[in-house]
């Protein structure tokens, strides 16, 4: 069901194809090439497919010439930023990959308080530079994910509520149109491009430089991330309504998310006592003076006595990094998500239900807080449409055996089906599992804004050469 088939690779004159690797300035990998088998593979190990071709591109140039490829012999095309992406929109089967990973240039300018990133560039590598000059990009809060696909969705992290998305701070890009044409978007030149690129996926070409605002961060801050013991359905009930009374009064400055699970039977991060026991996590960061940021948060971690506690005040690169380990390369995952315009009383049973029955120990359910400058950002700035919930509820199936998908992808449907009584349909297209509801999702998800972007797709890609994303039909 999940796992794509092999399918029969399309012909080609070898003259042509010949031709096109030797107008690259990057590298052509076909199948039967030496490191094919490690250049088709992405984050997810639930997604195995096996491009015809697979650019490893070098920079723009590059990109016009693969798009082009694509476009005039019929070929599926997919890009790939970082290549994780749940829903597996980096590779497909028989078509042709644009990798962008060599584009990893990231210019810093700290006076202007900008940067300038390539389209292959992963978070913790832009943290790393712009934490050189105190600064950072609103980011997500997995190291390994790329810039594009994130910013592209939206991007939620550590610095939303103070910040915004990284669709909101997106101020510039250049882009590789369905025509060959390598365009500038930005407040002077293609602002409508700018504004369908912040939040709108990969619907209107490939992205080969982000250009970020910035903002003073670190390079210590003060982070919260205590894992609180849930056993009892009573206590799992008064974590849940602790996390949003919390969230309500919380400042600006806060930017937090509740995760349910169950401590995973993991040696090397977690002792042996602890394996299995449920638990509520509350993580948060401060963007703000660490000492008031240690004052704000410490509810978070008073709540009771925590099963375990790694809060503190850390650089903020090590903050980015607090996830990485739970989200290995080739793990078999699918998540899905809803905006929640309230989070009642009534609906906690419902929640504590689904988080009893996670079929999977590494597997979690997240509530992130939607608020602060999430909200304050208009509809004619950015095409993201899923700002008017209150949390955004995501449950997140992670597992190993592939004989184990189909009862882990039924728990998350089954909880997302809970929950639409209590949403307008939106939800945060990044994690939309393999977005399988088709248009109806997308009309749901980008609500008013919807119509706008697909008059911004026929005009950019008429034909839907790019339609594997959040995709928008034109």
């Amino acid at each position: 069901m999940i796992r794509a088939a092999k399918t029969r690779m399309v012909d080609f004159a070898e003259q042509v194809v010949a031709d096109f690797a030797a107008s690259l300035e990057g590298r052509l990998i076909r199948p039967g090439d030496a490191g094919y088998d490690e250049a088709r593979k992405v984050w997810n190990g639930m997604i195995d497919r096996y491009p015809a071709f697979i650019a490893e591109v070098a920079g723009p140039q590059d990109v016009v010439k693969a798009v082009a490829f694509a476009r005039e012999n019929g070929l599926q095309l997919a890009v790939r930023g970082g290549g994780h992406n749940v829903a597996g929109h980096g590779t497909t089967d028989g078509g042709l990959v644009i990798d962008l990973r060599r584009l990893k240039q990231i210019a810093v300018d700290p006076v202007r308080r900008v940067a300038r990133a390539g389209g292959g560039v992963t978070i913790g590598e832009l943290d790393a530079e712009t934490q050189k000059y105190g600064l950072a990009a609103a980011m997500g809060v997995v190291s390994a994910t790329g810039i594009a696909g994130l910013t592209l969705g939206g991007g939620f992290g550590w610095l939303s509520h103070k910040y915004g998305l990284a669709a909101d701070n997106l101020i510039g890009a250049e882009v590789v149109t369905a025509d060959g044409r390598i365009v500038r978007a930005g407040a002077e030149e293609n602002a409508d491009l700018l504004w369908g690129l912040r939040g709108g996926g990969g619907n209107f070409g490939v992205v080969t430089e982000f250009v970020y605002r910035l903002h003073p961060i670190g390079p210590d801050v003060a982070f919260t991330f205590v894992f609180h013991d849930t056993s009892s359905d009573e206590r799992l009930a008064e974590a849940i309504r602790f996390y949003r009374d919390y969230s309500a009064v919380a400042p600006d400055e806060v930017s937090s998310i509740m995760a349910l699970g169950r401590i995973p039977p993991d040696e090397h991060h977690f002792p042996a006592e602890l394996h299995r026991r449920p638990f509520a996590l509350f993580g948060a960061m401060y963007a703000g003076p660490v000492a008031a940021g240690v004052a704000e948060m410490a509810p978070l971690r008073a709540f009771g006595e925590p099963l375990l506690d790694f809060s503190g005040v850390m650089t903020y690169v090590e903050a980015q990094q607090m996830f990485d380990a739970d989200y290995p390369n080739g793990m078999r995952y699918y998540w899905k998500s809803l905006n929640l315009m309230r989070l009642d009383d009534d609906m906690i049973p419902t929640i504590i239900r689904h988080a009893r029955a996670m079929p999977s120990d590494l597997s979690t359910i997240d509530v992130w807080h939607i608020g602060g400058a999430i909200q304050r950002v208009g509809a004619w700035e950015s095409a993201y449409g899923a700002r008017q919930g209150a949390f955004l509820i995501n449950p997140e199936a992670n597992w190993i055996a592939p004989e184990d998908d189909a009862a882990n992808v039924r728990w998350v449907r089954d909880l997302i089906a809970d929950m639409a009584p209590y949403s307008d349909g939106s939800r945060y297209l990044n994690f939309a599992g393999f977005q399988e509801e088709g248009d109806e999702m997308m009309k749901k998800a980008f609500g008013g804004q919807y119509q706008k972007l697909v008059a911004l797709k026929r005009k950019y890609d008429p034909e839907n050469l790019f339609e594997l994303n959040q995709n928008i039909k034109p």
